[in-house]
Order: C-alpha cells, then structure tokens, then sequence
C-alpha cells in the first residue's frame, strides 16, 4: 500500500504541474530557430521571466534552437513541441560545471520544473567530445585522457538535476549526449514517462541515472544506449535511493539493461522493476551490487523479458572499499523468460561492450558475496532460461572437484564476467543463505561439460520444481559444496 501512495503522490505532483502551465513562446525571449544562432541568454532570460512571474511553459516550436548551459528554475517547464530541436552547442566552453558534473540543462534546487512535449534534445555529445580531445591534446583543456576519452565529468549531459522536487519528464526524445545522457540526483517526487532515449553515440552514454533519490517513476520508455540503459546509484553514505518503479520500459544496451550499485555508498531501498523488457544487450539484464559500503533491501523484480542479452541475473556482494562491505537481504524476482546467446549480443552497433574477462565460457547467472558478508533471502519464482551451451572443458576448465579456484574478487568492479570461467552453466550461487527456487527451468541446447547449478557455501536453498532440460542430462543438476539445509 505505500508503494502505491507514493506513485500517486508522483503522478498527482505531475498532474498538478501541467494544471498551472501558462505558455510564452521562446521567441519573445529572442530566440532564433535558425540552428546557428546561439540563444543560451534568451532561453535563460526565458525561464527567468516566467519563474519570477508566476511558473508556466516556455515553449518552442519547430526549429533547431543551438544552446549552451542553461539553468531551469522553479515552476518552470520547457515544453518542445514536435519538430523542435535544442541542440546543444560543439564548443565545450558553452557549458557550465556544477557538483563535479557538466550539463546542457541544469536544475538545482528547484521545484515545480518539467521538460515535456514530443521535441528532441540532442546534445551533439560526439563533436563535443571530439572537440574536447583536440583541445587537451593541444593542452588547452587539461585532462589525463584515461582510456583514451575524456573525463565523462566535463563532457555534458543533457540533463543534471539536483536537489528538486516534483520533476516531470514527459514524451520528449533525448540523444547523443557526450556523457551520461540525464541525471537526478537527490530528487524527490520524479516522475519519467514516454520518454526515448538514443544515447549511443560515445562512451559513458547511460540512459538515465536516478542518484540517491525518493520516489520516482521511470515508465512507459524507450531506452537505446551504449552504457547502462536505466542506473540507479547512491553517490551518498547519508542518502538513499529509494521508493522506485521501474515498469513498461524496453531497453537495450552494450552494457548492462537495468542496473543499480556502482557507485552505492548509501543504499537502495523499495525497488520495484515491473514488466520490462532487454534485448540486445552486452551484459546483464538486471544486475545488483553491493560493493561500496551501502546496503540492497526489499527489491522486486516482476515480468522481464531478457531477449539476446549476454547474461541474465547477477546479484553481487563485495568491497572495493577496505571495510567497507556491502549488504543485500531481501530480494525477489519473478515471471522471468529469458534467452542467452552464443554470440555477441551486441555486435555491430557504434560502441559494442568491450571483449573481455576471457578466456571463458558462457557464463551462468550469479548470486555472489562473501565469505563473511552473504547474499540473504533471494526468491527465484517462475523463471525461464534458454542457455546455448556447448561449453568447451579445455576453456580455462574449473572442475566441481575444484571450486577454491574460484577467485574471491571483492575488490574488483562487479560485472558478470569478472570471475571468468565458471563451473555451472545455468546458475551459480556462492557465500548466500536463505535461497529459494520455485518452478524454475533451465534449458541448455547443446551438451555442456559444466552442471546446471552450482552452490559453494550456501546455507539454507529450497528447490521447488526445478526442471533442468540439456543433451545427456545428468542424474542431478544440482552440485552443493561447504553447503547445508539444501532441498531438492
């Protein structure tokens, strides 16, 4: 019941916003839609003027409207009307810095603020970021050029708003940014929908990052990026992110589809991901990290759909930061179909995962901690998984005869090829307890040297019509090690 207050109280806050909007053309302002004229003063004066003068829309109709850095103020929605363009300027000292981060649209601590209307707004991330290079290389800018890019801190995002409350983001088209393509961040009352994403044009181009906020809707979206399709991070020890749905979204990525932990230093809390779907996807369909010191509690995943995607679940437990070990008590994911691939899911678009953690098999879904900091309460209910199989035992072969190999990784960045080759090909679960399988079924279409699903120091897992369906398939598909109260 106070999931479905808080949604109300987001929708209503939407509602309500919309109910007050009264229009100014951006004209008035001295906006010019000629796509060469830079209008970052006009817009601003724009939003200024309505702000001081009662809230409303600053509208703009079809044109390309070029823009540096502008700040959205309280009772202030930008409203593009099908047709117009803001377009972000190819001359990296039009934008401005704020907490670290550099953005085309900032909002900090305001409330009462939107960007609506079926327009685009395109950063033209990929010239940006292409000028920046040039001017570091002429030492213009400095920067160390870490993996051959620049620092995604002074590349802009489209959106970075902080601090706000009672946020619409409604039906727009948001593409090319040169960083992370929108950011809340310590929001309140937010509220996404029918919103499409094209955020594959250059690296570090998640879809949309939502950072230690409270209550937020993020539905009915389409989301084409080349890093993490929908992110939830917790930058904050003294925040959490929290009282969220995530549903009726499709996403596809060349990383992970719907992801939240790194970075995850406060914690994530009342995590709903209801009727999704991931497709084409590099790494993980849903993955949860506790990695950072914060805490994963109460999280529910209900109807995904995981189509050529390169992994499906990965629940990780670690500590990059020394005593700073993650928690996770209390997840549940339900009503999942689901099909691996051979091959690479993701080939051929512009910025393609990168090849790595090899040599290894096909790896299986993961629920991983650690040896003094286990996963807790994890519910796998009605789940379909079509593997490829066909794993080859001369690839960096780890036996069940052998599980110590398995390295411990709590330091390293949590993906779900980070320990390489593994020893199941459907599921693997290691230093967890009170696990639950309920009406699971695991296909694998060519024999696989590895059994279905291992468990290494798991006490406490109940099976519960568990079907497991591969060529020659053993008389148990299940191995436990260093395990106990195991139910088959």
């Amino acid at each position: 019941m106070k999931t479905v207050k808080i949604l109300l109280l987001v929708i209503l806050s939407a509602a309500a916003l919309q109910m007050q909007a009264k229009d100014y053309n951006a004209s008035m302002f001295g906006a010019k839609s000629n796509g060469t004229t830079l209008n970052t003063n006009s817009i601003q004066k724009g939003i200024d003027y309505i702000s001081e003068n009662g809230g409303g829309r600053l509208v703009f109709y079809v044109g390309r409207y070029l823009t540096g850095t502008v700040y959205l103020k309280s009772n202030v929605t930008i409203h593009l009307e099908e047709g117009a363009i803001l377009v972000g300027s190819t001359n990296p000292f039009d934008y401005e810095r704020n907490y670290n981060w550099t953005a085309l649209i900032f909002a900090l601590d305001q409330e009462n603020i939107g960007i609506t209307g079926k327009g685009v707004i395109d950063g033209q991330g990929f010239q940006v970021a292409t000028n920046l290079v040039d001017m570091i290389h002429k030492g213009v800018v400095k920067d160390p050029l870490k993996y051959d890019r620049p620092n995604e801190t002074i590349r802009p995002q489209n959106i970075y708003f902080r601090g706000c409350r009672n946020i619409v983001i409604r039906d727009i088209n948001l593409k090319d940014p040169g960083s992370w393509n929108q950011q809340y961040d310590q929001c309140r009352n937010l509220a996404i929908d029918n919103i499409r994403v094209d955020s594959k044009s250059y690296w570090n181009n998640d879809g949309v990052d939502v950072v230690d906020c409270d209550s937020v809707v993020v539905s009915n979206s389409y989301f084409d990026a080349a890093d993490d399709g929908i992110c939830l991070k917790s930058h904050s020890a003294d925040f959490v992110c929290q009282n969220v749905w995530i549903r009726n979204n499709t996403v596809r990525t060349s990383a992970n589809g719907i992801k939240f932990g790194t970075v995850g230093h406060g914690g994530f809390r009342n995590i709903h991901i209801i009727n999704n779907l991931v497709f084409d996807t590099y790494r993980s369909a849903i993955t949860f990290a506790a990695v950072d010191g914060g805490f994963v509690e109460n999280i529910v995943v209900d109807s995904l759909r995981s189509l050529n995607t390169g992994n499906v679940i990965f629940l990780r437990i670690g500590e990059r930061r020394a005593g700073k070990k993650g928690r996770m008590n209390g997840v549940t994911i339900s009503n999942v179909y689901a099909e691996v691939p051979a091959t690479k899911p993701d080939a051929g678009y512009n910025y393609e995962g990168p090849v790595e953690d090899l040599p290894r098999n096909i790896s299986p879904s993961a629920l991983v901690g650690m040896p003094d900091a286990m996963i807790e309460n994890i519910t796998l209910k009605n789940i379909e998984i079509h593997y490829p199989g066909g794993g080859n035992p001369h690839y960096a072969k780890i036996g069940l005869d052998e599980l110590d190999k398995v390295p411990e990784m709590g330091t390293s960045y949590p993906e779900f090829s980070m320990f390489k080759e593994l020893p199941a090909w459907g599921f693997y679960i290691r230093h967890a307890k009170g696990i639950t399988f309920e009406n699971v079924k695991l296909v694998c279409d060519k024999k696989d040297y590895r059994t279905a699903i291992v468990l290494d120091d798991v006490h406490g897992a109940t099976f519960s019509n568990l079907k497991v369906s591969e060529p020659e398939g053993r008389k148990s598909p299940v191995f436990h090690y260093r395990s106990t109260d195991v139910k088959l």
